[in-house]
C-alpha cells in the first residue's frame, strides 16, 4: 500500500507511527480502563501538530495536504480510537469550518491556538430529539443589541469534557424551518455554558463525551460563523470532511485487530501447530486484509479528491460507511481467533472490537450515508 504513496506520505506515517508507538501505547489501555484523557500525550501532540493537521503554518498548523491528514488519523487510531476519535472531530468539524468559513477576525481569534492544541475543539449538533435529523434541532440563539441569547441542550459531544471552543448549531429563525439555522461559537468560561457529566461509553472510554447544555448564554455577534441561515451549509461541509475522517480512524481500528489476530495466530497452538496453519483461521485472516484494504483505498479516493479540490460528498460517504463496517466485521474475526481471550480484557482486540462498534454511529449512521450515497447516484 505504502507504495501506491508519494514520499512525503510515507514519511508521514512513519512519523506518526514512531510518536505512537513511543508516546501513546503504554497508556493506551490504561486509559480506556480509567477512562482519563491524556492531556500529557495529547500535549506532544500539539507541538507536533496533530491539532491542525490541515492549518496553514502562518496560522500555526502543519499545512499538510488531505490524504497526510487520512494517515495521521489511521496511525493514531491503529494504537488508540479515543484518540484518533479527539484529534480527528477537533480538526474537521472543530477547527475546518471556521477556517473555511470564519472572516479574518475569527480566523485570527480561533484558529492560532485550536490548530496549536491550546484549545480544543467540539462540534455540538446532536440533542435529545435531533441526530441525523439536523433539521430537527431545537436550540436557539435570539438576536439582541449586541449579540445572540443561546440556550441549547447538545448531547454526545465528542471532546466535550474539554473542549473550549464549541460550533453549537441552533436556530436563529425559529419561523424559518431549515433556513433559519445557523452556527455560533460558544466558549467555555462565558456564563451560562456549562459540560455535563462525561458518558460511560461502551467504547472510545479515553475520549470524554458529554452534554453541552447553555442557558441564556451571551455570545457576541462576532462569534456568527458566516451569515445567518447557513447552517446546514456549515454542518454538510464539516460532515464530509468529518466521515473521510472518521473512515480513517476505522482503518486504523481494523488494522490493529488484524495485525493482532496474525500475531497470536503464530504464537498460538493447537493440534501440534500455530493455529495460523489452520485453513479456517487463513480464511478469516484473507477476508480481513482484503477488507482492510479495500477501505483504506477509498478513504484515500476521498482525500485526495479533497486535495484537489473536487466534490466528494459521495466517496466520503462510502469511505465511511464500507470503513466502518469493515472495522465492525474486522475485529469481531479478531475475536475470534483469540477465542476465549478475545473476549478478555488482557487482549486488545477487545477494546478494538468496543471501538469499532461506534464508527457505524456517529457523523450519520449508515443509514444517512446509504441515503447520501444513494441520491448522488440517482442524481447522476
Amino acid at each position: 500500500m505504502d507504495m501506491l504513496l508519494e514520499k512525503k506520505h510515507r514519511a508521514v506515517r512513519q512519523s506518526v507511527r514512531r510518536f505512537c508507538e513511543r508516546e501513546l501505547r503504554p497508556v493506551a489501555a490504561q486509559i480506556d480502563q480509567e477512562a482519563r484523557f491524556p492531556w500529557d500525550v495529547a500535549e506532544k501532540m500539539g507541538r507536533l501538530g496533530y491539532f491542525g493537521i490541515q492549518v496553514p503554518q502562518s496560522l500555526g498548523g502543519a499545512g499538510l495536504d488531505a490524504v497526510s491528514y487520512a494517515i495521521i488519523i489511521e496511525e493514531i487510531s491503529r494504537v488508540s480510537g479515543a484518540m484518533g476519535l479527539c484529534v480527528t472531530v477537533h480538526n474537521s468539524v472543530g477547527v475546518y469550518p471556521i477556517l473555511t468559513f470564519g472572516d479574518d477576525s475569527q480566523i485570527e481569534r480561533w484558529v492560532p491556538p485550536l490548530a496549536r492544541g491550546e484549545k480544543i475543539g467540539a462540534f455540538c449538533l446532536t440533542e435529545p430529539n435531533a441526530g441525523s435529523d439536523a433539521g430537527g434541532i431545537e436550540a436557539t440563539a435570539l438576536a439582541d443589541d449586541d449579540g445572540y441569547t443561546v440556550n441549547a441542550n447538545k448531547v454526545f459531544v465528542t471532546n466535550g469534557g474539554i473542549a473550549d471552543v464549541c460550533l453549537i448549531f441552533c436556530r436563529t429563525d425559529p419561523a424559518a424551518g431549515r433556513r433559519g439555522i445557523s452556527v455560533v461559537v460558544a466558549e467555555r468560561g462565558t456564563p451560562g455554558f456549562v459540560a455535563g457529566d462525561l458518558e460511560d461509553l461502551c467504547g472510545m472510554r479515553a475520549n470524554p463525551v458529554c452534554s453541552i447544555r447553555l442557558t441564556d448564554c451571551h455570545v457576541p455577534k462576532g462569534n456568527l460563523l458566516a451569515k445567518e441561515g447557513m447552517g446546514l451549509k456549515i454542518g454538510l461541509a464539516a460532515l464530509d470532511a468529518g466521515r473521510m475522517g472518521i473512515g480513517a480512524q476505522a482503518v486504523g481500528i481494523a488494522q490493529a485487530a488484524l495485525e493482532e489476530g496474525v500475531r497470536y495466530a503464530r504464537q498460538r497452538q493447537q493440534f501440534g501447530v500455530p493455529i495460523a496453519q489452520h485453513q479456517s483461521i487463513q480464511t478469516m485472516i484473507a477476508d480481513m486484509a482484503t477488507q482492510v484494504d479495500a477501505a483504506r483505498l477509498m478513504v484515500y479516493r476521498a482525500a485526495a479528491m479533497k486535495d484537489k479540490h473536487l466534490p466528494y460528498s459521495k466517496e466520503s460517504a462510502m469511505a465511511k460507511l464500507f470503513a466502518a463496517e469493515t472495522a465492525t466485521r474486522v475485529t469481531d474475526l479478531a475475536v475470534q481467533i483469540h477465542g476465549g481471550y478475545g473476549y478478555s480484557k488482557a487482549y486488545a482486540v477487545e477494546r478494538y472490537w468496543r471501538d469499532a462498534r461506534v464508527t457505524r454511529i456517529y457523523e450519520g449512521t449508515s443509514e444517512v450515508h446509504r441515503m447520501v450515497i444513494a441520491k448522488s447516484v440517482l442524481e447522476g
